[in-house]
């Protein structure tokens, strides 16, 4: 069957299963734009193509399934560049498709030209630029490919205008779909050596104070089940990095949260005081473990990674095990119930006991509104925390708001958590929001904003109006860059330098209205509820609110950058902190 560049590109999406592209037409991608008339995909139009890239992202996120988006060449492209670093920093799949200017153009400076695989060459997994049509199916099959397999991540294939247009001779391709893929070199691990998966169980079978510290590899490898029956086989604890939340059951005796900079104190704190660390798919972020030379001086640390550049890049391990988190978690369980199972373990009952008392003396705490003061945006979180079904999507951008959610919220689904972790991307919330929709249009989906990430983005809300997707926005309206204030007091004697937005500019509800959205406004407490149960009932376009809540609001708990989680800070109602 003989096709043209656009579309052998455009089939080539379909064989890998593609139902949605998150895109933006523009020169040098038209030939491609022209066969989309003609094929089952379903094409977003964006209103940027930042929005493009953060709603592949929030699709891949919910799903599971690689988002794609498709962009054209110079500026198209560079607007994409972060959300490829966002999604390369939170492993995120993703296959990104950029338009480019014609071989005979390129390194000449022709209009619209960028050096894109350049310039992308360090926040993609790989990325590819396609010179000859007859190549685009098994680059394509190749992209999905590496995007998927192994650690995931986003891949990006820039095409020349000239291979994919059907007047220009070099477009002409016979078709053919590759079956396999043939990449030298490139074996992801995915079974743990069995002598190194002996001595892991050996060591959980020994320590007095273990503790799982399950990260957001353990979502990428539909790990979720198989960290529950090793955690409840042998009664370990479990902490979720902001990356891993809903991973493992918020409701579940054995979990004790987010650790971090705004952890839990007894996340933070067990953490420390472990004799034993069991680290699944996650990196010690350097939030995560605050000052390194302090971090969790006692413990002995089992690394499991799929990425072996992982084992030993920040903290050393004293067994390191590449491999899928999954199939090593699995063989660990069948590794301890032969070394014994839990009835060789030591008495931990100490342990317990530790862990209860900091839970108990240690909780999430705010201090409520009084009348006629401004809305806690804590309080409005768990109200609509209590008012949203359990496997409601949440979707967050960056900043103090991002903090409370992960904190208040309980997740006891994964993949109902969607935020921007590595790279801290003001403006994720509502494109990936978006994406979460379009890629779950059963689940309900939320985006919790501030107003300073909303205002970078809200014009996807245009998109949403557009194509009816029903997202809803709660944004915890405080008039400042609430994180960049926090600091300010804190640590800067009170010196706030540009981080005042306005309360009134703009008005958000009026702003919602004009891009086709419902827009409200809320202002006390009895007025919250309300807002939100007229929201949840609303299937047919976005819904915004406009939370006008305490500017003075503080993240606690919270470990001040450069120190120790030794040094952590609790809300003022609740003392000393501290071992």
């Amino acid at each position: 069957m003989n096709l043209d560049g656009g579309q052998a590109l455009i089939k080539s999406l379909e064989m890998e299963g593609v139902e949605t592209i998150f895109g933006l037409p523009g020169g040098a991608i038209l030939p491609v734009y022209d066969p989309i008339i003609d094929s089952p995909i379903r094409h977003i139009l964006v209103r940027h193509e930042q929005g493009a890239g953060h709603m592949a992202e929030g699709f891949a996120h919910a799903t599971g399934r690689p988002g794609v988006a498709m962009v054209t060449s110079g500026p198209g492209a560079t607007n994409i560049v972060t959300p490829l670093c966002d999604a390369y920093m939170d492993s995120v799949p993703m296959v990104v498709i950029t338009g480019q200017v014609a071989t005979s153009a390129l390194g000449t400076d022709a209009f619209q030209e960028c050096d894109t695989t350049g310039i992308t060459m360090a926040v993609t997994k790989h990325n590819f630029l396609v010179t000859e049509a007859q190549d685009i199916p098994r680059t394509i099959r190749e992209a999905f490919h590496i995007a998927t397999t192994g650690r995931p991540g986003p891949v990006l294939v820039d095409i020349p205008k000239d291979i994919v247009d059907p007047k220009n001779p070099r477009s002409a391709m016979e078709w053919y779909w590759p079956e396999t893929v043939d990449l030298p070199g490139y074996h992801p691990v995915t079974h743990g050596d069995p002598a190194l998966v002996r001595r892991a169980a050996e060591l959980i079978l020994g320590a007095e104070r273990p503790v799982i510290y399950a990260g957001g590899g353990i979502l990428k490898a539909r790990a979720a089940g198989a960290l529950r029956e090793l955690a409840e086989l042998c009664e370990l604890h479990v902490v979720t990095t902001l990356m891993a939340r809903g991973a493992f059951p918020d409701d579940h005796p054995l979990a004790l949260g987010m650790p971090g900079m705004h952890g839990n104190y007894t996340a933070v704190t067990a953490m420390q005081q472990s004799d034993l660390l069991i680290a699944l798919g996650s990196r010690f972020d350097d939030r995560v473990t605050g000052r390194l030379d302090g971090f969790a001086p006692d413990a002995k640390v089992i690394h499991v990674d799929i990425d072996p550049a992982e084992l030993g890049k920040v903290r050393r391990p004293d067994v390191g095990i590449a491999g899928d988190c999954r199939i090593v978690i699995e063989e660990l369980i069948t590794a301890v119930r032969d070394l014994g199972g839990p009835g060789v373990q030591p008495d931990r009952s100490a342990w317990r006991t530790r862990i209860s008392g900091w839970q108990e003396r240690f909780p999430l705490t705010y201090q409520m509104s009084e009348p006629g003061e401004s809305l806690k945006p804590q309080f409005v979180l768990e109200t609509l925390r209590d008012n949203t079904p359990d496997d409601c999507i949440l979707a967050s951008g960056v900043g103090q708001h991002q903090m409370w959610a992960s904190q208040y919220w309980r997740f006891n689904h994964p993949y109902t958590w969607v935020n921007s972790g590595g790279l801290g991307t003001m403006g994720f919330s509502v494109p990936a929001a978006i994406g979460a929709k379009v890629g779950r249009p059963d689940r309900m989906v939320w985006a919790v904003d501030g107003d300073g990430c909303f205002q970078m983005t809200a014009q996807e809300l245009v998109t949403a109006a557009s194509e009816r997707i029903p997202v809803k926005v709660a944004i915890l309206n405080n008039a400042y860059l609430g994180m960049v204030r926090q600091w300010q007091e804190m640590f800067y004697e009170e010196r706030y330098s540009e981080v005042y937005l306005s309360p009134d500019l703009p008005d958000y509800k009026g702003w919602a209205e004009a891009m086709g959205c419902i827009g409200m406004r809320v202002e006390s407490p009895e007025e919250v509820l309300p807002a939100i149960e007229k929201a949840n009932q609303i299937d047919d376009r976005p819904v915004v609110i406009d939370f006008r809540t305490d500017s003075r609001e503080k993240v606690y708990p919270m470990v001040p950058s450069g120190l120790t989680n030794d040094q952590i800070v609790v809300d003022p109602s609740q003392g000393e902190g501290g071992r």
